[in-house]
């Protein structure tokens, strides 16, 4: 499941990821980097630096892995309450897997009439041209 979340994110929020892990720092290096090559992309660098609080609140790498999606939680120490959340996640993710069937089936079945459509007025219009 999280690999298509990761194939579907944009180049920017890859970006974003990969300098998140990196820290701060590489925040710092790219803004630099980028006041060198070309000032206005620096300039707008770090403005997002400031507005998503990079300069100023805790390391990029706990914001980035605080995003991930994973099953991987800690142990509570409660091993009714962990069966209990895994279950749950299970059952919440079948249930969000047969959704996006679901709307697949949908998708196709719209198409497959709207095609349908589209060949019985080519149909209609060839028969009108003919007579």
């Amino acid at each position: 499941m999280t690999t298509v979340a990761t194939q579907s994110t944009s180049w920017f929020g890859r970006a974003e990821m990969w300098l998140d892990e990196r820290g701060k720092g590489a925040w710092i290096a790219a803004m630099v980097l980028s006041f060198i090559l070309f000032w206005p992309i620096g300039l707008a660098l770090l403005a997002y630096m400031i507005w998503s609080k990079r300069m100023f609140n805790a390391p990029c790498a706990r914001r980035s892995h605080s995003r991930k999606m994973s099953r991987g939680f800690k142990s509570s120490g409660n091993t009714a309450f962990d069966s209990y959340k895994e279950d749950m996640l299970k059952r919440l993710e079948d249930e969000q897997r047969a959704f996006e069937e679901f709307l697949e089936r949908l998708r196709d079945a719209k198409d497959k009439s709207e095609f349908d459509q589209f060949m019985d007025e080519r149909a209609a219009a060839a028969k009108s041209d003919d007579a």
